[in-house]
């Protein structure tokens, strides 16, 4: 007769991102659920986050047909959490700014333990645009990836021409890491890379609070162990 496996005592828990936590000055961000992803589709339909004019991502998602585009940025959040896991990963922080959604700020990563990598994406409503927040909120996931993931490298890059990432990266210490092309729109774009190490990184007057960085999420995303666990 068949035997079942012995009982776990204590359960794992099966997502241990959704205890996470940033912290900053004027913003919060947490990982991505069903209930922020609405709320940032909604965003996204009131502010937008670029004029129609121009194309800042390499991938034109924003061209979706407006009656569709929350179902496809719906679906691409479900898939991003299906394949997250220490191999690879997506963190989709939700971007709070006295609790409403302003945008969001992705950390990325392929074998993390090993390469100790990661990459780091973002945006914001147009209203909430030329305030800091994109710099506020790039900077808490750098020092985050830096002094809690044990990260060595963080890479960014940017079409040509997007002026206001290519700031924010400036601001944080970032160097060029040469270019590579895209094809938004059917057009040949250069796309700007950048890296930054903790050593170069221009940290902020301020200290992130992180909350919910548990073992359990270490060992999620191939992580260091949290201080003094």
């Amino acid at each position: 007769m068949d035997r079942l496996p012995a009982p776990i005592d204590p359960v794992p828990d099966p997502w241990p991102l959704h205890g996470l936590v940033l912290r900053t000055p004027r913003l919060e961000l947490r990982p991505d659920d069903d209930a922020s992803v609405r709320e940032l589709v909604t965003m996204l339909h009131a502010a937008g986050v670029h004029p129609a004019s121009d194309m800042p991502f390499s991938v034109p998602w924003t061209d979706a047909d407006p009656r569709y585009l929350g179902r496809g940025v719906a679906q691409y959040f479900w898939s991003e959490r299906a394949r997250t896991g220490p191999e690879s990963w997506a963190l989709h922080l939700v971007v709070r700014s006295a609790g409403r959604v302003i945008g969001l700020q992705s950390l990325t990563a392929d074998r993390f333990g090993l390469l100790r990598g990661v990459h780091t994406g973002s945006y914001l409503g147009l209203r909430y645009q030329g305030a800091g927040f994109g710099t506020e909120m790039r900077a808490a996931v750098l020092a985050f990836a830096f002094d809690h993931l044990g990260a060595t490298t963080a890479r960014s890059d940017h079409v040509e021409g997007n002026t206001a990432s290519a700031a924010v990266s400036r601001r944080l210490g970032y160097r060029a890491d040469g270019t590579s092309l895209s094809a938004a729109r059917g057009r040949r774009e250069v796309q700007h890379r950048l890296l930054l190490t903790p050593g170069e990184f221009l940290r902020p007057a301020w200290e992130l609070v992180v909350r919910g960085y548990t073992a359990e999420l270490a060992g999620f995303l191939g992580a260091d162990p949290p201080r003094g666990g």
